[in-house]
């Protein structure tokens, strides 16, 4: 299905996105239960967080600063005034039977993020995606279903959460993508959320309409509840897309409403009317003092917030000469990143025999080599070597002393052992055969091994090369040097041939 669906025939897509990231506390928004996540259910609840007569909400300072950074970094600006309120509605894992949320005094508003968008044969360009308002709530407790029964999960209600609503400047369903990976990457390289998809704890509703190109006048809407993967938000916009499209042409009407994406036949199913503010009958918390920030509180949090992946790969470039591809890979992760800039470091100051070591060969090794290894380990846990030891294992490879296959294997025994390469390289014997005379022999022992192909080699089968310098590989356990058996072979072969 194609998410640019309206372009032949007339239609395009208005999207906006409503993002639910829950903040990285300790505990909860308004009461000490701990926010973890997979605990026992219904173990980590108090009198608060299950509405019992009597429990009053405390506000957690450390989710107001989390929020404050997010919006702070999303170019948002911050309200020093802002107000709880009270959005009711009655499902059974809302104890209270409303969430203390913002809504017409939210502690932000007003930003936008720039998304890398596909512009044909021009390739990326960039597209401002404004923010209508970032506010503060809490999560709702979870509801399991089993068979004919349900039962509900209360560990998750209180959660602290921010709420992030784009207004409708988003064309396409790759355009939604490309907003929310390059929101969910802010909101983790500044701490402020886990961005774990699986786990709920960043998630998207999608508002989708369609309307004849030309016409200012919004279509009516239909809200996609809770989609938690990148691919799902795709799949279930251009479906939604496509559906309401094809109600137009068939002479129907779009109705306003909340639906479900079923990921397993990928369509989406009406689930209730759309409510409107009005069915949620705001009104201020009574039992919460407005939130009041000083001028000096959020300079402090600006001050704080970290060099920006987006910031990070345009200085790779200007500053490293990094290819615009290297850069995407190496600041995808934040602890990547500050690994290789370690390693820059590390090298500039002569570390391991580090300092001669390119910046390009460092971010090489890093790519192809470290991050490979580490994506093999997936699910053991991350366990990083030592930025010295590192530059150690890629000086003994750039010097000849192991070739960059042998580098490959000491990387992974590092990894796994904890070992130095030196060390390893000393006990498994691995450093390479670079002695003319011990290579020599090697390659006589090859060449009377296999007369054909020798003789095919004598003929002018120089493809028979690649054969020879493998099999002196083999003979030496990897050990030899390749460049050195290169040079032997010619020199014996140029013998036999006189």
């Amino acid at each position: 299905m194609n998410s640019d669906i309206g372009s032949d025939n007339g239609f395009e897509a208005v999207i906006g996105l409503e993002v639910h990231s829950q903040l990285l506390t300790r505990t909860k928004m308004f009461c000490s239960c701990p926010n973890v996540f997979g605990l026992k259910p219904n173990s980590a609840v108090c009198p608060t967080c299950l509405a019992l007569p009597g429990a009053l909400p405390v506000i957690n300072f450390e989710g107001i600063k989390l929020a404050v950074k997010a919006a702070l970094a999303l170019n948002i600006g911050i309200n020093k005034k802002s107000l709880f309120a009270r959005k009711n509605y009655f499902y059974p894992d809302l104890p209270k039977g409303y969430q203390i949320s913002q809504y017409l005094d939210p502690v932000s508003s007003g930003g936008h993020l720039m998304i890398k968008t596909e512009a044909g044969k021009d390739g990326l360009k960039e597209k401002k995606i404004r923010i209508n308002r970032l506010h503060i709530e809490e999560d709702a407790g979870k509801l399991i279903h089993i068979g004919n029964l349900s039962y509900v999960d209360l560990n998750r209600a209180g959660t602290p959460l921010v709420e992030i609503v784009s207004e409708p400047d988003i064309s396409s369903a790759s355009e939604a993508v490309s907003y929310l990976k390059a929101l969910r990457e802010i909101l983790v390289y500044l701490g402020v959320s886990d961005g774990n998809m699986e786990e709920g704890s960043f998630r998207c509703d999608a508002n989708v309409s369609v309307r004849r190109k030309g016409d200012n006048t919004l279509g009516t809407r239909a809200e996609i509840k809770n989609v938690n993967s990148f691919k799902f938000v795709e799949k279930a916009i251009e479906y939604e897309i496509e559906r309401q499209i094809g109600v137009i042409l068939s002479g129907g009407k779009v109705i306003q409403e909340t639906r479900l994406y079923d990921s397993k036949e990928n369509l989406t199913r009406s689930m209730r009317g759309k409510e409107e503010a009005h069915d949620y009958r705001y009104f201020e918390e009574p039992d919460l003092p407005p939130l009041v920030l000083s001028e000096e509180f959020i300079n402090e949090i600006k001050n704080s917030i970290i060099e920006l992946p987006e910031a990070k790969r345009r200085r790779y470039v200007s500053e490293y000469k990094l290819s615009e591809y290297d850069a995407e890979v190496l600041t995808q992760d934040k602890d990547i990143a500050f690994y290789f800039e370690g390693l820059i470091d590390t090298a500039k100051g002569g570390n391991a025999d580090g300092g001669g070591l390119e910046v390009k060969k460092l971010a090489n090794w890093v790519i192809n080599e470290l991050l490979s290894e580490l994506k093999a380990r997936e699910g053991e846990g991350r366990s990083m070597i030592e930025k010295a030891d590192f530059l150690e294992l890629i000086s003994a490879v750039e010097s000849g002393t192991i070739n960059r296959n042998t580098g490959k294997t000491v990387l992974a025994e590092m990894l796994s052992s904890g070992k130095k390469a030196s060390g390893i390289i000393r006990e498994k014997n691995l450093a390479q055969v670079s002695d003319d005379k011990g290579i020599e022999d090697a390659l006589k022992q090859v060449l009377e091994e296999n007369p054909k192909e020798l003789s095919d080699l004598l003929a002018g089968k120089d493809k028979l090369f690649g054969f020879f310098v493998g099999e002196v590989m083999k003979k030496t356990k990897g050990r030899a040097n390749p460049k050195k058996v290169n040079e032997i072979l010619k020199k014996l072969t140029m013998e036999k041939k006189a």
